[in-house]
């Protein structure tokens, strides 16, 4: 069987987890300290802070900014469920809008979804392609939308708008109008989970690009405390002698990454542009160039002008079928021992958020993207013969649905 997403672990990162094991630091340490200021320096944003997950990431953020019952977060129909379950977990609103044809968020469905109780906008960068910042950047700062705008927080005040907080779950390597992702918005939470383009097992990190008149570290110091139940000093601060005494200044989170994590993390980012990204785009290509001679084949945008994929997902859509179909074709390609996913299904066709009042009829082309899409394996182990294998399974089962269904 050909696996849908295993993790790339060899013996670089081996060696590297066991150079952490052997130091007798295995908590947050100099490691993940490191492993902050290289992201810093990969996307160009101001700080990082790396946390346990990305869902920790974008909680404590709305946490941060202070959105609470009664607000409002506008997110896309379209993607997974912890970027509206954090926002359920701050006791707010999620307000889901439509998506476009490259399943991004809609920025006019943004705009038309704005009232007085929006407080933030988390674009979801699907698949690892950008979302349209440069429209979502505006429509935040535009006065009639400002106008809005009704601050509760010393933060809110001091930003004066709608807070961007996109969720870049995907992205990380992608480019936007010649910025890295982390570096697009006011703030942007990468995911490093086992399935991500770059892991550490678990955990995420914070993209801190706060404007002016925030000082972006001082606002990572704050959070460091605020993911550490409050506490403030960390065990590397604690180490210096006799600097034992802290205080619990806050009722805080336990949130922070390990250098065990941290170790993983700092290999891959090491080979990310020579090694990870290449090989994912060589892959897509393939997909692509195969999967263009059929004429059924709904292809991912993955290059444009403007926008460069980190080559997350590869979501394929099968032109003409029903959800029932494509489902058919997908248990057609597991019989061929290729594992192939669907990303997502929609948040507010789940039954938890159907219970809370939301109706998945309400966002067409969420629906028309979710129930042809296929998601066919990409993984930098994955060898020329597999991605033969994977693009003949796709053929073939397509083709015999598409006759089963005449």
């Amino acid at each position: 069987m050909i696996p849908f997403s295993p993790p790339h672990i060899d013996q670089k990162i081996i060696d590297e987890v066991v150079d952490t094991l052997k130091s007798g630091w295995i908590t947050t340490g100099p490691k993940t300290k490191r492993f902050e200021k290289e992201i810093t320096t990969y996307c160009g944003h101001a700080s990082t802070l790396c946390l346990n997950s990305a869902t920790a990431g974008l909680e404590i953020m709305l946490r941060w900014f202070g959105v609470g019952p009664g607000d409002e977060v506008i997110l896309p129909a379209y993607t997974y469920s912890a970027t509206a379950n954090v926002v359920m977990h701050c006791g707010a609103k999620p307000v889901f809008v439509d998506v476009n044809t490259d399943f991004n968020i809609n920025p006019e469905e943004v705009r038309k979804a704005i009232t007085a109780n929006t407080k933030v906008i988390m674009p979801v960068d699907f698949g690892g392609h950008p979302c349209d910042y440069d429209e979502l950047n505006a429509l935040v700062k535009d006065d009639q939308i400002k106008s809005k705008f009704k601050a509760q927080t010393k933060e809110q005040e001091q930003l004066g708008r709608i807070m961007i907080l996109s969720d870049a779950a995907h992205s990380f390597g992608a480019w936007y109008k010649s910025k890295r992702a982390g570096n697009l918005t006011d703030v942007s939470v990468f995911s490093f989970h086992a399935v991500k383009n770059l892991t550490t097992a678990e955990g995420g990190a914070i993209a801190l690009n706060l404007p002016e008149p925030f000082n972006n570290d001082e606002v990572y110091k704050y959070l460091c405390i605020k993911t550490l139940h409050g506490q403030n000093k960390d065990a590397l601060a604690k180490t210096i002698p006799g600097n034992w005494r802290y205080d619990i200044v806050e009722a805080g989170y336990k949130m922070n990454m390990t250098d065990i994590m941290a170790s993983i993390g700092l290999v891959e980012l090491s080979r990310y542009d020579t090694e990870t990204l290449p090989r994912r785009k060589a892959i897509y290509d393939a997909y692509t160039e195969a999967l263009s001679k059929q004429s059924w084949a709904i292809l991912p945008e993955y290059e444009t002008a403007d926008k460069t994929s980190s080559y997350h997902v590869y979501a394929l859509r099968i032109k003409g079928i029903t959800e029932a179909q494509r489902d058919a074709i997908i248990a057609k390609i597991f019989e061929k021992q290729v594992s192939v996913n669907v990303h997502f299904i929609p948040v507010p066709q789940m039954s938890f958020y159907v219970a809370q009042g939301y109706n998945i009829n309400n966002y067409p082309q969420t629906i028309a993207q979710y129930q042809n899409e296929i998601s066919l394996p990409v993984w930098v182990d994955l060898t020329p013969q597999q991605i033969e294998t994977v693009i003949k399974s796709v053929v073939t089962s397509v083709g015999e649905v598409i006759d089963q269904f005449r």
